[in-house]
């Protein structure tokens, strides 16, 4: 079947790169803009302090843990994200509080016409949890998606367990749409996985940054 979207997206990866934000929440100002390579020592910091925090829901790797966050780790893992950035099948964005890097939001799997779908997942620095951070963050990356990127659908994919995790997908507007079991061997098993999702068509004109400032939840900048 032929699709009439001939050179539509051709170029540049379309949205991509873009400086989001910024929001403010009770953490402080949230703001993203895509990941870099002195972000190694920050990053490094976060991730190996906080094993204890994000290695139960992250995927299971080869090597320790402490090893494969050091910033030693973090130019070639950069080079990755900046070439799928590239090729438009990703948009790796580094989230931000009052200037300092403290998490990330990941759009991967970015499919094209006909879908226009793509997932999100995303991690934030424990010293900041229950601030808002991660949710004005998820918002706005959402949003751009929705608009700028020329997307439909988005997903997201989260264990049972995780319950922070679920209530900022919730708070947004995603619905659960099933469970996929033994989804992805996670922190050394293969773990069942609730489906979460959202297209353009439920979400206002105000975007998901708009239903949070209008919940008293968040302030534009």
């Amino acid at each position: 079947m032929a699709h009439a979207y001939p050179g539509r997206f051709s170029g540049r990866h379309p949205g991509w790169p873009a400086q989001l934000g910024p929001l403010r929440v009770p953490a402080g100002v949230v703001a993203l803009r895509p990941v870099r390579l002195r972000d190694a020592s920050a990053w490094s910091e976060i991730r190996i302090r906080d094993e204890d925090h994000l290695a139960p829901w992250e995927p299971t790797l080869p090597g320790g843990w402490a090893q494969r966050h050091a910033a030693a780790e973090w130019p070639g893992r950069w080079l990755q994200l900046r070439s799928a950035a590239r090729r438009g099948v990703a948009l790796p964005f580094a989230v931000t509080l009052d200037g300092r890097f403290v998490g990330h939001v990941m759009i991967g799997n970015v499919v094209r016409e006909p879908l226009l779908s793509a997932y999100v997942g995303y991690w934030v620095d424990s010293t900041v949890t229950g601030g808002g951070v991660i949710t004005a963050a998820v918002a706005l990356v959402v949003d751009h998606c929705f608009s700028r990127v020329g997307l439909h659908r988005m997903e997201a994919t989260v264990r049972p367990e995780n319950g922070p995790s679920l209530r900022v997908l919730e708070k947004l507007g995603f619905r659960e749409e099933g469970l996929f079991r033994r989804y992805l061997d996670v922190n050394g098993a293969w773990r069942d996985h609730f489906c979460y999702a959202l297209t353009t068509e439920e979400v206002r004109p105000s975007g998901l940054a708009g239903r949070l400032v209008a919940a008293g939840l968040a302030e534009r900048v």
